[in-house]
Order: structure tokens, then C-alpha cells, then sequence
């Protein structure tokens, strides 16, 4: 009777048992989904709250304190940063299209016949000088023979340019989150002690010490590089007169932040530059071009801070991995999630080899 009644009992339970985990589990799927939108803004927004604190702190110091005042003003500075350059772009490239539509409807583009040699170019160059001829003969007849394939390359540009204004929409959010987590410094670092403290027990201040190291050091030695070294090269097209520095400058700060460098793309800007201006500029814009391409040979000491070594495939691994799945903001998420997970798991490593070491001769 006994057996029976405990039988009873078992199966109660783990039929109650069952159901809990059902509807936790349930709860959890929808919690994700209904966060999944926001959850690289956030974790962006909580990088870049965690690398600017020391900044803020400070700032707010010689502020008397006005920690929510010190955090507004980053979060304007940052959004009229993205803002104006962004808003300058597109009106030049507004500009630049009403131009070459006028000119063409003057008919005052005038393309020079293709040089013989561009035959001779491996693989296309049979192609490219059929089309250059073409166009050079009469342009209008070139572009409605081209029509479709040129109806799609705008479509894929429009794309990829609506994909670019989402991602500075994303990051400005992000900007904003990190404003919020900045000015309630305290209660959001006492919060996320606590909740790494409750799955990883007495390691949870260690865990979180190291991983805000990583934070700050891959902030400063891998994304502060790119920004200093796409900065530069924007200056330096801007001051040389190249058109849509804004395009090479954005495709300067992806190098920089997968880890090539940055005269892949400059290089050919600066071929360009010797094309349209004076030598004495040209070579000044290649000699700024090559020193821009090896900044980071000792900004990225001085930045990164000693203790944080992160391989550089890991970092390529990371951008590419995140701008495939989140665009252009998961460029600079994957690369400092993913170094933050390699430094965890290395510090892992190294624990366990320490506590297989053999102790003291008693």
C-alpha cells in the first residue's frame, strides 16, 4: 500500500514538476523573443558604457558631480558626431546625382574612347573595353543597354545604404542605453555584480573585473585605433578634394576593425589623388596614407593596456561574425564579445592547470 501511495506521490510530482518547467520554458521563448530586437543595442550600449565610465567619471568630478548632466552631454556629443558627417554625406551625394543628371541631359559628359592596353587586362578586359567603348561612342545608347544590370546595382546600393542608416539609427539607441547606464553607474554595476555573483559564486567579482578589463582594452586598442586611423584618412581626403571621403572612410573603419590595414583602401585613393592633382599633394596623401596604415603599431600598445592580449584572428573571427548577423554595429559587438569570451575562457584554462598542480612537500 505503501509502494503505491509513494508511486502516487512520484508521479504527482513529476507531472507538477513537468508543467513548471513547461510554462519556465515557455516564459523564457517569449522573454527572448520580445528582447531579441533590442538585445545587440543594449549590449553595445552596456560596452560602451562599461569603456567610457573611467571618462565620465572624471568629467563628472570636475563637474561637481553631475553625473546625469556629464551623460547627457556624451550622448549629444556622440549623436551630433554620426549625425552631421551622415547628414553631409548624403547631402553631397544629393548634389552629386542632380549634377550628373543635368550633365547628361545636356549631353555634356564626354567620355574619352578606352586606351588598347585595357584589352589586355587578365579576364575583364576584352568586357571593359567593349563597355567603355560603347559609352564613349553614345552614352544614352550604353545606358538603356545596361538598363537591367544597372537597375539592380541601385537597388542593391539603395539596400545598402538603408542597411547603413539603420545601423547609425541602432548605434544612436545604443548611445542613448549607454547614457542611461552611465548616469546610474552605481545601481547597474552593484546589479550586474550580483547577477554574476549568483551563477558563478565566489569567482563573480573576478569574472566581472576581467571582463570589464577586456571591455576597456579591446574598446581602446581595437575600436579606438579604427576610429583614430579612419578619422585621419578623413582628413586627409578631405583636405586632398576626394570624392565620397565619407565611403572610404567608413570602408577605412571596417579594416581597421577586422584588423587589415587601412592602405588596402587608401592606396587606391591615393593612385586616384595623383590623377586629379599636383605631385607635391599626392605624395603628401600617400605618405599620410602609409602612416595612417601603421598607427597602429604603437597606438595599440599605448591603448589596449597591458594584461589584454587578444589574438588577432579572434577579433577577425568577431567583426565578420557580427556584421553578418547585426550589420555594422555587430562589427564592433562580435569583435569585443567574442574577445571577452576568449579571455574568460583562457583565464578558465588557466585555473585548472594551476589547481592540477602538485602542492608542497608536507
Amino acid at each position: 500500500m505503501d509502494s503505491i501511495d509513494n508511486h502516487k506521490i512520484f508521479t504527482k510530482n513529476a507531472i507538477e514538476a513537468a508543467i513548471q518547467i513547461a510554462i519556465l520554458g515557455v516564459m523564457v521563448i517569449l522573454t527572448f523573443k520580445l528582447i531579441k530586437p533590442f538585445m545587440i543595442p543594449v549590449i553595445w550600449g552596456t560596452i560602451l558604457a562599461v569603456a567610457m565610465e573611467p571618462l565620465i567619471a572624471r568629467i563628472a568630478g570636475r563637474l561637481g558631480g553631475r553625473r546625469t548632466l556629464t551623460s547627457v552631454l556624451f550622448v549629444l556629443m556622440v549623436v551630433a558626431v554620426l549625425i552631421i558627417p551622415t547628414g553631409m554625406l548624403i547631402m553631397s551625394s544629393i548634389d552629386t546625382a542632380q549634377t550628373l543628371t543635368e550633365q547628361m541631359q545636356s549631353k555634356a559628359i564626354v567620355i574619352p574612347p578606352p586606351p588598347s592596353k585595357v584589352a589586355d587586362w587578365p579576364f575583364i578586359g576584352n568586357t571593359v573595353h567593349q563597355v567603355w567603348q560603347m559609352a564613349s561612342i553614345n552614352l544614352e545608347e550604353a545606358l538603356k543597354h545596361f538598363s537591367p544590370q544597372i537597375k539592380t546595382a541601385v537597388g542593391k546600393l539603395a539596400g545598402s545604404v538603408g542597411g547603413g542608416l539603420a545601423g547609425l539609427f541602432m548605434i544612436i539607441i545604443s548611445t542613448c542605453i549607454a547614457g542611461v547606464f552611465l548616469a546610474k553607474s552605481e545601481k547597474c554595476s552593484a546589479a550586474t555584480n550580483r547577477i554574476i555573483t549568483r551563477f558563478a559564486g565566489e569567482r563573480g567579482e573576478e569574472i566581472t573585473s576581467l571582463a570589464t578589463a577586456t571591455i576597456r582594452g579591446v574598446m581602446l586598442g581595437v575600436v579606438g585605433v579604427a576610429v583614430i586611423q579612419a578619422s585621419l584618412a578623413a582628413i586627409g581626403m578631405v583636405v586632398v578634394g576626394v570624392p565620397i571621403a565619407g565611403l572610404w572612410t567608413l570602408l577605412v573603419l571596417i579594416c581597421a576593425v577586422i584588423q587589415l590595414p587601412p592602405i588596402l583602401i587608401l592606396g587606391p585613393v591615393a593612385a586616384y589623388v595623383f590623377s586629379f592633382t599636383d605631385t607635391t599633394p599626392a605624395v603628401l596623401f600617400l605618405v599620410w596614407s602609409l602612416l595612417i596604415s601603421v598607427s597602429d603599431a604603437f597606438l595599440k600598445p599605448v591603448l589596449m593596456g597591458r594584461g589584454v592580449d587578444i589574438p588577432m584572428l579572434v577579433i577577425l573571427l568577431g567583426a565578420l561574425g557580427g556584421m553578418v548577423m547585426s550589420g555594422i554595429i555587430g562589427l564592433f559587438v562580435g569583435a569585443i564579445v567574442l574577445a571577452i569570451m576568449y579571455t574568460l575562457f583562457m583565464a578558465w584554462l588557466d585555473d585548472n592547470d594551476e589547481s592540477l598542480l602538485p602542492g608542497p612537500d608536507k
